[in-house]
């Protein structure tokens, strides 16, 4: 084993054989139309929220990406969660949030449609300051953090940022880039906007995940969170993603049932056991979520947490979100 890693796992506490890393990233709805109705929601004991604490305990992760969750000023919404999660049955004490670009307005018409302060004159889509923003909850203590949030799309090098754009102040990531150090590993964490919606959008999706190629750490790293790009399917320009892959890792978690291929499905030319979104119109379910480790680090399994309906956690992965739970598992001996 790698010393440096062996020194992290004992500062975690954790034993320096067979040790296996449960990573986990998911949108779990955990988002409202104003500030502090996620709060009310979980202190009322809302049945969404419930259903997401009960995905999370079943799936057990060491460390989880939440890519919507909405983000207030002193955490009570993500502290109040983890008591969710504590009364589930898995503890998840220590988290990081900061305040993303969804909903952050900047007094400009960004979009281009005459009107300002509208939702995609934020710096990313977002109905207020914090909605929809990146969480990270863990059973073991985060490290260092990297926030590059700020970055302007101007600035990433070879960027696809269109012409006639607020080059002065619009910002690369529509929501959060975070190179998070938990023991040895570093998160590369984000959430980029869907490709559709917006003639930018395309390119900024791609870009989005293209800026991590020219920020790949000298250390074990994971890309994990919603790239919101399918390999074969939707309206995306996955190339990004592909060149993703090249110096990654690619394990393809799978889920255990699929939906029938009809309706918006028909046509579709990826796998769906890959699929991590479902939807009810075109271009119908899509692998849009990823957890893509260095090469060379061990994985030993992965999933998408898509069950049967005959499954006991059916109805909770329903009540909770369309998007679906991915896992993957490090061994870091």
């Amino acid at each position: 084993m790698d010393l440096r890693i062996a020194a992290a796992l004992c500062l975690l506490g954790l034993p320096a054989q067979a040790d296996t890393l449960r990573l986990a990233t998911w949108d779990p709805g955990l988002s409202r139309k104003g500030p502090g109705l996620l709060l009310r929601d979980i202190a009322k004991g809302d049945p969404q929220v419930l259903a997401a604490a009960q995905v999370i305990a079943a799936t057990a992760p060491d460390v989880i990406v939440l890519t919507a969750f909405d983000w207030d000023l002193e955490g009570r919404a993500l502290a109040a969660f983890q008591a969710v999660l504590a009364d589930q049955g898995h503890p998840m004490p220590h988290a990081f949030a900061a305040l993303g670009n969804r909903g952050m307005q900047v007094g400009l018409d960004l979009d281009g449609d005459g009107r300002m302060g509208r939702p995609r004159d934020a710096q990313g889509y977002g109905d207020f300051t914090g909605s929809a923003g990146l969480a990270i909850l863990s059973r073991l203590p985060i490290g260092d953090v990297a926030d590059h949030t700020a970055t302007l799309w101007r600035d990433m090098p070879g960027n696809r940022m269109p012409e006639g754009g607020q080059a002065d102040v619009q910002r690369l990531s529509s929501s959060s880039h975070w190179d998070v150090q938990v023991g040895p590993l570093h998160l590369l964490a984000m959430a980029a906007t869907p490709p559709a919606f917006e003639p930018r959008n395309i390119a900024r999706n791609h870009d989005e995940a293209a800026f991590w190629l020219n920020h790949l750490p000298d250390a074990p790293f994971a890309i994990i969170g919603n790239l919101n790009v399918d390999p074969q399917d939707g309206d995306g320009d996955a190339a990004a993603l592909r060149a993703m892959q090249k110096v990654t890792q690619d394990s393809q978690p799978r889920g255990a049932w699929q939906p029938p291929q009809d309706g918006p499905n028909a046509g579709q030319k990826g796998d769906p056991a890959l699929d991590t979104a479902e939807y009810d119109r075109a271009p119908g379910n899509l692998r849009l979520d990823y957890i893509l480790p260095a090469q060379g680090l061990t994985v030993t399994g992965s999933g998408v947490v898509w069950p049967a309906p005959d499954d006991p956690l059916a109805q909770a992965v329903a009540t909770a979100s369309h998007r679906h739970l991915v896992w993957l598992d490090l061994d870091l001996e």
